[in-house]
């Protein structure tokens, strides 16, 4: 399996962070793929194999670390490509939640 779970929702508290500038000031690490679990159950196509994905938004995945675990809220088409090209690692920008 690529991941440690797929899910469909955000089990984690708003954490308040919208926009990359925001997101900026986390700094990105390697995450590995079988830590991680989805917040999206599908992903889109064309989100997967368009060349642009990345250039109107952040260079890494984001990553909620929260009550022990890893979610991937944003980025599972990097996610995906990185484990198509045999990769076992995602750099992203983690925050970390406290309860």
């Amino acid at each position: 399996m690529i991941f440690k779970a797929i899910g469909d929702s955000r089990p984690y508290p708003d954490h308040g962070l919208t926009t990359p500038k925001e997101w900026a000031d986390v700094p990105p690490r390697q995450v590995r793929l079988d830590e991680l679990i989805t917040t999206k159950a599908t992903l889109s196509l064309d989100a997967l194999l368009a060349e642009d994905s990345t250039f109107f938004g952040d260079l890494f995945a984001h990553v909620i670390q929260w009550r022990g675990s890893l979610y991937l809220e944003d980025g599972l088409h990097r996610a995906v490509r990185s484990a198509l090209h045999q990769r076992a690692v995602l750099h992203a920008r983690v925050l970390v939640l406290d309860d």
